[in-house]
């Protein structure tokens, strides 16, 4: 490999990049596999399905080089995540998929809100109301589905204010305790349900 490519910036590789330079797609590659793996095995634990995903966002890198990265090292992260998400959505069961969304939310390096897929945490929250108790998960449709206060739950169910409250704090504990590793994604998701 070129030793002057070593010396270059991101944004001069992208620039090179752009126009066909597979000297530049080497550096990038040389520069970034390792770091980018090893993100993907840590959420994979799969050595030949984290090398599968390299490749495919390598791949991928390389077919759509003409479009312009003004933060390549950050395209490549949420690239890996993106197919991570895919490949266990095909693969793996229920818990190794919360497992790993909870280790993208506690990320912190690189992991934000906006970056979590929010509509598969919603679902696997909405599998979590769904599997409450039937009396535990009515009041919480009730409250946080239709808006009804503690009050009209408890005149609705013949119930009083504060065995609605009760349930209602139940539920929710309940839900964070299944999905904790979510951390902070999911107080947001339940609040909005509201």
């Amino acid at each position: 490999m070129d030793h002057a490519y070593s010396q270059l910036s991101d944004m001069e590789l992208a620039g090179l990049l752009k126009s066909g330079d597979q000297s530049a797609f080497a550096q990038i590659y040389e520069r970034y596999w390792r770091v980018i793996y090893g993100h993907v095995y840590k959420m994979l634990l799969d050595e030949e399905e984290a090398k599968d995903v390299i490749q495919e966002v390598f791949s991928e890198i390389w077919i759509k080089r003409e479009q312009q990265y003004s933060n390549l090292a950050g395209y490549l992260y949420v690239s890996a995540r993106h197919k991570v998400i895919n490949l266990i959505r095909k693969n793996k069961f229920h818990g190794a998929y919360l497992d790993t969304l909870g280790r993208f939310a506690s990320d912190s390096s690189t992991a934000t809100l906006e970056q979590l897929d929010e509509k598969d945490l919603a679902a696997a929250i909405e599998r979590e109301i769904q599997a409450l108790p039937p009396r535990m998960k009515e009041i919480f449709e009730l409250s946080r589905k239709e808006n009804l206060s503690y009050k009209e739950i408890a005149g609705r169910l013949g119930i009083s204010d504060k065995t609605v409250k009760k349930q209602m704090h139940k539920s929710l504990q309940q839900i964070r305790l299944n999905l904790k590793d979510a951390g902070a994604v999911v107080v947001v998701l339940l609040a909005s349900m509201r």
